[in-house]
């Protein structure tokens, strides 16, 4: 039960984030967590290392610099003007951040679009007039709730994919996920309004080309995207119609990052730039959660609730809590097979990887991508989201989310 009472105090002081004068970054949280789960005995050295998921830690290492090598060339802050430089006012500026970075995510992956979107949506909330936290908020959700529309969104949609054996992961996904997600794409943008009416009015904006700070590294920047843009179609070509060739995510990273590290003489520079402390949340955060899921308590309360866990209906409930304690990927490497026991059809399938993604939106731990956005909007000084900032959005947008895919699915 010690690891509980850990778990608890790590979202307290994640919650409170300042007593007096001190300050709890979310990183140094976690990681004080899984050291004292470490030291009590929790968990031992060894399941530690087994626990962490370094294919996660390589490709967000990838994609960080990556991301690093577009910002620091002016690259990203060129392009965001292309992109969305026809929205004429801020209400519209939302709705274009929202849908654009929402279906990229849906290609690109989540996590990809949290590290490249994080810069962008920070200077356009400089350039308009806008506050961060806005944005950080609508691009959090949004990546989240597009994610759920490929195969390829995040890597709980890939798990599902493959392991339940689905024939054209592409189509199916498409099928009964597509129109439910660009409908909570749609919510993102209502609830955002609501929240934040005087943010996001009619008021027109002016938009100016950005100046690119280092043309040889710019020139980096569009291989780096070129490179990143064919990994993907090799990774949707295998997938769907080669399995047998099938890569892992973790070569896109690595091909991603390999255009900075090998052809630019900054390339230290780049490495310094990287968030680090994301990366240290992460190798936190799966130690602390497996010293908490091997305490049982938590299959112990789904064994005695007596639910069908394969309706659409508890999947979506055991998935969103559950994806808050041990975090979505792992709530779906553990539920495919469960559902696999009992001969599942599709649609439980696709609710699983509806719900484990909508339950990102929920809390701030419940996807890797709202961490890597709110430490990045941290790490650059534009202040902290808190716990209540972000839930009294996500709570009834999560709500809506999964009644929205029960509807669709059922």
């Amino acid at each position: 039960m010690k690891e509980i009472l850990i778990l608890a105090i790590v979202f307290f002081l994640i919650a409170v984030r300042k007593i007096g004068k001190y300050r709890f970054p979310i990183w140094a949280v976690m990681a004080g967590g899984a050291i004292v789960s470490l030291i009590s005995g929790g968990i031992s050295p060894s399941a530690a290392l087994k626990a962490i998921d370094w294919e996660v830690i390589i490709f967000l290492f990838g994609m960080f610099y990556a991301g690093q090598t577009l910002e620091m060339s002016g690259w990203l802050a060129r392009a965001q003007y292309r992109i969305f430089r026809r929205a004429r006012t801020k209400e519209t500026l939302l709705i274009s951040l929202v849908f654009f970075m929402g279906f990229a995510s849906a290609i690109f992956m989540n996590d990809t679009i949290a590290v490249i979107g994080t810069p962008v949506a920070l200077l356009m909330a400089r350039k308009y007039g806008i506050k961060a936290k806005e944005l950080m908020l609508a691009l959090a959700f949004a990546v989240t709730c597009g994610s759920a529309a490929s195969p390829i969104g995040n890597p709980q949609n890939l798990l599902i994919a493959v392991k339940s054996g689905m024939a054209a992961p592409f189509i199916e996904f498409i099928k009964y996920l597509f129109i439910p997600a660009a409908i909570n794409l749609a919510l993102v943008c209502l609830f955002i309004k609501l929240f934040y009416p005087a943010d996001f009015t009619r008021c027109p904006i002016r938009h100016h080309r950005e100046r690119v700070k280092d043309p040889h590294l710019a020139f980096l920047a569009k291989i780096t995207v070129i490179t990143v843009l064919v990994a993907i179609l090799l990774k949707i070509l295998s997938v769907s119609f080669f399995p047998s060739s099938d890569f892992s995510l973790v070569w896109i990273a690595i091909a991603a990052a390999i255009p900075g590290i090998v052809f630019s003489p900054r390339r230290f520079e780049i490495l310094r730039g990287i968030d680090w402390r994301t990366l240290a949340f992460f190798v936190s955060m799966f130690i602390l959660m497996q010293a908490v899921w091997d305490t049982g308590i938590f299959q112990h309360i789904i064994g005695k609730s007596g639910a069908d866990i394969s309706s659409v209906s508890a999947i979506m409930a055991i998935s969103v809590l559950l994806s808050q304690l041990i975090s979505n990927v792992p709530l779906a490497a553990l539920y495919v097979p469960l559902l696999q026991e009992t001969g599942a059809d599709i649609s439980s399938y696709m609710a699983l990887a509806a719900a484990s993604t909508t339950a990102g939106n929920l809390f701030m731990l419940g996807a890797a991508s709202n961490i890597i956005i709110i430490q990045a909007a941290e790490r650059r000084g534009e202040g902290s989201i808190s716990v209540w900032e972000f839930s009294k959005i996500g709570l009834p947008l999560t709500i809506a989310n999964c009644l929205i895919y029960a509807f669709f699915l059922s």
